[in-house]
């Protein structure tokens, strides 16, 4: 078990062995959850920022899609139609 206690400003002090054990280092970002059975943190996980081209290549090689490219225009109409025929059932 390990103990800490909480200063006059609200902070305590992760005891170094738990540090070391989550491998949380110096300035790391900590969420703190309010739970029925106490405190709990959880390190916040920095995401990973990708400029919109390189994502959206990346979304269409995982899709795969080898068809022809279609218009906006000829979505639009092929969702309306399809909206419409269901209204049609």
């Amino acid at each position: 078990m390990h103990l800490t206690r909480l200063s006059s400003k609200g902070q305590i002090t992760i005891p170094k062995a738990l540090r070391d054990a989550h491998d949380w280092q110096v300035g790391a970002r900590l969420e703190v959850i309010d739970t029925v059975e106490g405190v709990l943190l959880k390190p916040v996980v920095a995401r990973q920022s990708t400029a919109l081209p390189e994502g959206l290549a990346a979304i269409r090689s995982r899709l795969a899609y080898k068809g022809p490219a279609v218009s906006l225009e000829d979505l639009n109409a092929a969702v309306l139609q399809e909206a419409t025929s269901g209204l049609q059932n």
